[in-house]
């Protein structure tokens, strides 16, 4: 049930749920090591809203008002994580890039997280702030130990702005992963891939 003294209101974006086929391999909430552990959720209350438009409870928040996420799957043997975004990253503004590092993946990086595949599909904007300076430090801390940062499949225009803004030389962008359906380790397998191939523009 809806509050009736909400002014937010019902658009398509409730209807997006967080991608849920790994739910058997891993749930970020009953993972004592997670940052969302302990986490619970209404499968018919809504709350959490981007601007005006309600979405779905299942997406969790970490600290910005526009942006959303899921933590899909986390190998602590393979050291990578999959991570699921939805709305507005607004670096300029909220940042969100903070929120997301000090919440989220900076206590990943304790748990020997070096690897991050950020799904980006459902990211519909991207501003930037005035320096780069916090996905600078995150590359660096993860590159330490062999790892990287990949935003993978944005939007055409959100990618545009990435790259306008310079986030390439510190994250890998990249499209076209077919990746619903498949295991986790085979978008891993399907990024590493990508940043080895030789026509792939190197970070750093």
């Amino acid at each position: 049930m809806i509050p009736r003294y909400q002014k937010s209101y019902f658009c398509r974006m409730h209807d997006i749920e967080p991608y849920y086929h790994w739910r058997d391999a891993y749930i970020a909430s009953e993972d004592k090591r997670s940052p969302l552990y302990g986490r619970d959720y209404d499968e018919f209350y809504f709350t959490n809203t981007i601007y005006n438009y309600y979405i779905h409870p299942q997406w969790d928040s970490f600290g910005s008002q526009t942006l959303y996420l899921k933590i899909l799957y986390t190998s602590y043997k393979h050291h990578y994580a999959i991570i699921e975004l939805i709305g507005e990253w607004n670096d300029c503004i909220y940042g969100d890039i903070v929120a997301l590092r000090r919440a989220v993946t900076d206590q990943m990086q304790l748990e020997g997280i070096h690897k991050f595949i950020l799904v980006s599909e459902n990211v519909l904007n991207y501003h930037a702030a005035d320096d780069n300076s916090y996905y600078e430090e995150w590359h660096e801390e993860v590159s330490d130990e062999e790892g990287w940062i990949a935003i993978v499949n944005p939007l055409d225009h959100v990618a545009d702005e990435m790259f306008r803004y310079s986030l390439q030389e510190y994250v890998h962008i990249l499209s076209g992963a077919s990746w619903r359906g498949n295991k986790p380790s085979t978008l891993l397998m399907w990024v590493e891939h990508q940043l080895s191939s030789p026509q792939h523009l190197r970070v750093g």
